[in-house]
């Protein structure tokens, strides 16, 4: 999943550098929402591993 937020950060910053601003504004908000995603499973995951030990 990191990945993909790392592939869309980039494609906002080539985007926002070239002057399309809603491709850039797109693709920002893309990968916050996947980053919000990621974080909610890495919390949930960490919690599952404290509750199984």
């Amino acid at each position: 999943m990191i990945r993909w937020i790392i592939i869309f950060l980039v494609i906002a910053l080539i985007a926002g550098v070239l002057g399309f601003g809603g491709i850039a504004g797109a693709s920002a908000g893309i990968a916050k929402i996947i980053f919000y995603i990621f974080l909610v499973v890495l919390v949930v995951s960490l919690l599952m591993r404290i509750l199984r030990k």
